[in-house]
């Protein structure tokens, strides 16, 4: 049996140190899920990795876990050796907190780099010195560039949702990141880690440019649709039958929160403002609003300061609203993997979870290709007053 494929039941089986082990247990970590059996000690134990693992599964946990036990935290000062790239601020700030919270016991400087605030006081506190970064690449590349953060130093490189990073325009960047930690000097041991819940034949180029033999913790895609989700469609034939239909199931169902994606952010904007003035208990978020009054939504959600977030595929990815348990796909999405993204918001940690996707005639090529991809089946959905949530 390899590595990878050996199963480490249990926290205190990995032999962490003590001080991480208080740290997962004060989070309420009982035992570790399956990718968390299989990936912290592959991690652990120096060589590149490629993990997949579906959404709602603790893979921030896996990777921070493995990071934070290989910390050196020795040194006088502080020295920056490890890196974790998310592709926005929300999931960067989301993978901060667990960071955070799991490294309470540790003594170690965690500092989150992200775009939309001062650069000031990143410049200020990576001068003092951290033990690793979390960003942004946009930021991150910019602090390696003013000499901020050096290169040299950093041993591990994390990206997580990686076919995201390649997806989005920030391939530039992160390659400039990649060389900059990667020197090829192979002797410092610098290891490369990519974690995804959908790993498309593109992450390939990272694999056989800048990693060595990496060793690969995989799930077929046919797995990665989510168990415990019920997938439903409602034929709404025009574009202009979907806010009546969404007011329609509204007004019978009851749900705790749900998350509303649609394709653009001129329709996330066009459908609060529809919703408001029906006094919904509705806000919206998008990539062009400013960082802190995106902040100041995302707190407000999780505190049930609203019931109804809506947003575009911004927040498709690892964000973790435990108390979603229905995602309605305003619009459906063009891309397959975004599906799975966007619907993994619910059913969290094995949790039930519903999604409902309003279909035109337009997108009966979309359904048909997720559906294939993915060996699923969307059925069309019940009288909304037989729903249980």
């Amino acid at each position: 049996m390899t590595e990878s494929e050996k199963l480490y039941m249990t926290f205190d089986e990995m032999k962490l140190r003590d001080e991480l082990l208080r740290g997962i247990y004060a989070a309420g970590f009982e035992r570790p899920s399956v990718i968390q059996q299989r990936a912290i000690i592959p991690m652990i134990n120096d060589g590149d990795i490629i993990a997949q693992a579906q959404s709602g599964t603790g893979k921030t946990g896996t990777f921070v876990i493995g990071m934070l036990q290989k910390l050196d935290l020795t040194t006088e000062k502080p020295v920056c050796q490890a890196i974790i790239l998310s592709p926005n601020r929300e999931l960067a700030e989301q993978t901060y907190n667990v960071t955070r919270t799991l490294s309470g016991f540790l003594g170690s400087r965690i500092h989150l780099c992200i775009g939309g605030k001062p650069i000031k006081e990143d410049l200020e506190i990576l001068k003092k010195g951290v033990h690793a970064v979390i960003g942004t690449p946009g930021r991150v590349h910019d602090m390696i560039n003013r000499g901020m953060i050096d290169g040299s130093k950093i041993s591990m490189l994390i990206i997580d949702e990686a076919d995201m990073m390649l997806d989005r325009g920030f391939k530039e960047q992160l390659y400039y990141i990649l060389r900059a930690v990667d020197d090829g000097d192979k002797v410092k041991g610098l290891q490369i880690s990519l974690f995804s819940a959908t790993l498309p034949d593109e992450i390939l180029e990272i694999t056989n440019k800048f990693m060595q033999n990496p060793t690969k913790i995989l799930i077929k895609k046919d797995q990665v649709a989510l168990e415990g989700i019920k997938q439903y469609y409602i034929d709404v034939d025009k574009e202009e039958g979907k806010l009546d239909t969404f007011l329609d199931i509204y007004g019978i169902i009851t749900i705790n929160q749900c998350i509303v994606y649609c394709n653009s952010k001129s329709k996330v904007d066009w459908l609060n403002n529809e919703l408001k003035k029906r006094e919904f208990p509705v806000s919206a978020i998008h990539g062009e609003m400013k960082t802190e009054e995106r902040e100041a939504i995302m707190d407000s959600f999780r505190s049930g300061g609203a019931k109804l977030l809506l947003t575009t595929d911004l927040l498709a990815r690892g964000i973790d609203v435990q108390g979603v348990n229905l995602v309605i796909n305003f619009d459906l999405p063009t891309n397959r993997e975004m599906y799975i993204h966007r619907i993994g918001r619910t059913g969290r940690y094995g949790r039930k979870g519903t999604s409902i996707n309003f279909l035109t005639s337009n997108d009966s090529k979309y359904r048909t290709d997720i559906e294939e991809y993915y060996d699923i089946k969307m059925v069309e959905m019940p009288s909304p007053d037989s729903l249980k949530f």
